[in-house]
């Protein structure tokens, strides 16, 4: 059978993709669409493409050599795309092609005025647009120049953008291949774009018109400014008329020009109210039959629509399935926990089953629904409370929400809110042993599970599985465990509401928590300094350390002159913190256990950094400094009226503090002790899968969810297209950046610090660590690319307990994400670092290597000059 080498668009569909590329598949689609106009037209198809790149002379050393270029090259892949351009315009197209392609224009018309398009096959697809990465050119009359711009489309795959945007989207540029539209020109009155929801905002519900005159090409090129129109249950909401000077015509012999608008023509609209709204509903015909969001590409001539494009809008966040129509609005899990990388279905699905409170996915992320605690006036003020000492942000987007006419309706309160957080401290007794008993109850908890799960493979793993999920929760919400967090939280709230009242003095609590005992996540780091101790001495090893590649390191090292010590010591830092990583609330995500390079870097550092004994020294000036701290507090408040009871009153809460603030860190690593637990019995099982046939490698089943693995262990198939997908969706989902609070409508809120005390130009966060501190900002997104010197201040994304280590050798802390009691508040607090949380952007706006003032008291971060 010989390859069709053009296509009428009626004869494809949407999922012609590998054929007619991406916007040519959307086109095909289109035209399917009752009531839904696209200009007649025909698609020269990937084959023809392929057979002609066949013919080019070079091609295949051209793009090996662009394959291996560095994407941030610029001059190199410059050169070689316009070289690979160059050979593909300068090709003849085959005489069989250009009879096939002359032939369908014959249907259009000889002399018809074309639009000659690429459609490549990776663009207007669901999780990469790709959009404005090749080439369009319009109103092109003639079948020789038709031909020669069908060319020009098939060189655009290799413009030097295309060729970039592929290379950091880890696309191979071998399996992209160019088809191309010509479609019969439109000479509209007027064009533009639909987004059938804001594309600011997310919000679903609300569509936007942008419109000019003529053809879209001056508001695609920011020529003039367009109308704007946003229309809501087909009612314009709000409406912005521009002064569209300027315009672009099509020429009668071919090409466009730019052209003055009519000055009384220019401040009129390009559209009418009612044209605005027949198009929007035409745009949620479009809509549903895609089933996503669109960016829709229209042109009006003789007040009929044509769409001449539709792809997905890529850059809205999925809202999460409810199953209802009613309202809801969401609060993301991971600014809480952390987290907000995008998790893999395994990793999402076991947080949710483990977790205390049902929980929705969306773009990989998980989220709470809140909807009926904001809806009851005391439950309201007790969440907003809550939230907002924890991070301003939310408590700020929920504010937001909650302003907007009946979004949340009120309900009754139907039963007590219990009490407001910050209230009186719970009736606990401030002893040690009630920390001693509940860590001692967690111990013997995961020692059970691991001694219990040795025996269980197959279903019976699941099952088991099923019932150790309910003793984690069990665990997790133990009443006196919970008393516990509260206890240290809600005393660190009161010394710093009393001390600011009585002393004037922010944040005081600060101080004193540094080198508070038994904080796991403190002790971690501290631990760490103590590994460089043991290597330090040894230039051998540190020279074998800074070699080190692969995660076999440990025998390597025992190897050298010291290396049996050293190996002894990483390896019992891994056996009490091996469990941990970035991203911990992930069970995919590879543990230090299993990655131990990950801590190479971090070891070299406290080497370099510090001297023998760090760890103690650090451990006791911080305790020093507390105790001095409380001295100091406890004499100044007794020379004040009523002092000896204030004094007292500030003393038992001290002790309290104490006492309680590093458990709060303990359940954290129960939770990921076990987790770690369960991870090396469900790859145990992977890997059984593997060895049956079933999948290809066994970190496939971290694309499935538990339920999923469960039943392709039972039935010992797994549906490897799925998995593709997932795959797919989990890569794009990093492109999307979570939001604080996200609405049912798809509203994505991130809240704002309403402010006035702080300098122009700051970037402004929440103080959750005392002191002032100047240094050189390194901003690390990945902890195994840290590099830090004394004195650096560590400016990332967001800080979950694996960063601990890098804190000892830091002098100051700045997150993106964060709140008061988040496990880097703490940590930063213990070891008295000066910290700001929650800068919105911080590792965007502040370039590594500049030098930044971090004001841990006042919750601000300068730029220095």
């Amino acid at each position: 059978m010989t390859e069709q080498y053009v296509l009428g668009l009626q004869e494809i569909d949407e999922t012609q993709v590998a054929v007619v590329g991406g916007k040519g598949a959307q086109l095909g689609g289109l035209s399917r669409i009752d009531g839904i106009r696209v200009p007649g037209g025909f698609c020269v198809t990937t084959g023809a493409f392929r057979r002609v790149m066949a013919e080019v002379p070079s091609i295949d050393e051209l793009l090996d050599r662009l394959s291996r270029s560095d994407p941030d090259d610029r001059e190199t892949i410059r050169t070689l795309s316009a070289r690979i351009r160059r050979v593909i315009e300068e090709t003849a197209v085959p005489d069989d092609l250009a009879a096939a392609i002359t032939g369908a224009l014959a249907e259009l018309g000889e002399d018809a005025a074309c639009a000659v398009r690429s459609s490549a096959t990776a663009e207007d697809l669901p999780t990469a647009s790709f959009a404005g990465q090749q080439d369009t050119y319009l109103n092109v009359v003639g079948s020789e120049a038709i031909l020669r711009h069908v060319i020009r489309c098939w060189a655009s795959l290799f413009t030097e953008r295309a060729v970039i945007y592929r290379q950091r989207n880890g696309i191979d540029h071998r399996t992209v291949h160019m088809a191309v539209v010509v479609q019969r020109m439109v000479l509209p009155d007027a064009s533009g774009i639909l987004f059938t929801a804001d594309p600011v905002t997310g919000n679903r519900k609300v569509a936007t018109v942008d419109a000019g005159f003529g053809l879209g090409e001056a508001l695609v090129s920011g020529l003039v400014n367009p109308d704007v129109y946003k229309v809501r249950d087909d009612e314009i909401v709000a409406r912005t008329i521009a002064a569209k000077q300027r315009a672009v015509h099509a020429l009668p012999a071919g090409g466009t020009r730019e052209v003055t608008v009519d000055s009384h023509r220019q401040e009129q609209p390009a559209l009418t109210d009612a044209q605005v709204v027949r198009l929007v509903r035409l745009g949620r015909r479009i809509e549903a039959h895609f089933g996503s969001p669109q960016d829709i590409e229209w042109c009006l001539a003789d007040d009929g629509f044509q769409i001449v494009q539709s792809r997905p809008i890529t850059t809205l966040f999925p809202v999460p399935e409810s199953g209802d129509q009613e309202n809801h609005v969401y609060v993301s899990v991971g600014h809480g926990q952390m987290m907000t990388d995008p998790m893999k279905p395994l990793g999402h699905s076991m947080w949710r089953l483990t977790a205390m409170v049902p929980m929705h996915e969306a773009g990989g992320r998980l989220f709470v629904d809140v909807t009926r605690r904001l809806a009851a006036p005391t439950s309201r003020a007790g969440l907003l409370d809550v939230l907002g000492k924890g991070d301003p942000l939310i408590r700020d987007a929920l504010e937001t929400v909650l302003d907007r006419d009946g979004f949340v309706p009120t309900i009754p309160d139907t039963g007590p809110g219990g009490p407001p957080a910050g209230g009186p401290p719970a009736p606990l007794e401030t002893d040690p042993a009630v920390v001693t008993r509940l860590i001692e109850r967690s111990e013997t908890s995961v020692a059970a599970l691991e001694r219990d799960i040795r025996t269980k493979t197959g279903p019976a793993l699941f099952d088991f599985l099923m019932e150790a999920f309910e003793e984690h929760k069990r665990v997790l919400s133990d009443p006196l465990s919970i008393q516990a967090i509260m206890a240290g939280m809600e005393a660190t709230w009161w010394l710093n509401d009393k001390l600011l009242e009585w002393l004037g003095e922010k944040n005081a609590a600060d101080t004193l928590t540094l080198s508070a005992p038994g904080n796991v996540t403190s002790e971690m780091g501290l631990a760490l300094l103590d590994v460089a101790d043991v290597i330090r001495p040894h230039p051998e090893l540190v020279t074998f350390l800074q070699g080190v590649e692969d995660d076999g390191f440990l025998d390597g090292l025992a190897k050298l002159p010291g290396g049996t010590e050293a190996r002894d010591a990483i390896q019992a830092y891994l056996d009490r913190y091996g469990m941990r990583c970035v991203g911990e609330i992930d069970i995919t995500r590879p543990r230090w256990s299993e990655r131990p390079t990950t801590l190479v870097p971090v070891i070299l550092d406290n080497v370099r950094n510090f001297e023998p004994g760090a760890a103690e020294l650090r451990f006791e000036q911080g305790r020093r400094k507390a105790q001095e701290k409380e001295q100091d507090v406890l004499s100044r408040l007794r020379a004040l009226p009523d002092g000896e009871l204030k004094a007292d009153e500030a003393k038992r809460m001290i002790d309290r503090v104490r006492t309680f603030i590093g458990y709060r860190e303990y359940p954290k690593y129960g939770i990921i002790s076990r987790y770690f637990v369960y991870k090396r019995a469900l790859l145990a099982e992977a890997e059984r899968l593997v060895r049956a046939g079933v999948l290809p490698e066994a970190e496939d089943v971290f694309h499935l969810t538990f339920q999923e693995f469960h039943d392709a262990v039972r039935s010992n198939r797994v549906d490897e297209r799925l998995v593709r997908q997932r795959k797919e969706a989990f890569r794009s989902y990093h492109a999307l950046t979570p939001p604080r609070v996200l609405t049912s409508e798809g509203d994505a809120l991130t809240g704002a610090y309403r402010r006035d005390d702080v300098p122009a130009g700051a970037l402004v966060g929440l103080p959750v660590s005392a002191g002032t501190v100047e240094g050189r900002a390194r901003v690390v997104l990945d902890m195994a690319d840290a590099d830090l010197e004394a004195g650096d201040i560590l400016v990332t994304a967001f800080t979950d307990p694996s960063w601990s280590p890098l804190f000892v050798g830091i002098s100051g802390l700045v997150t993106e994400v964060g709140g008061l009691m988040t496990h880097g508040a703490v940590i930063a607090r213990e070891y008295g670092l000066p910290a700001v949380v929650g800068v919105d952007q911080a590792t965007r706006l502040i370039r590594d290597g500049q030098r930044i003032r971090v004001h841990g008291t006042d919750g601000y971060v300068e730029i220095l000059p």
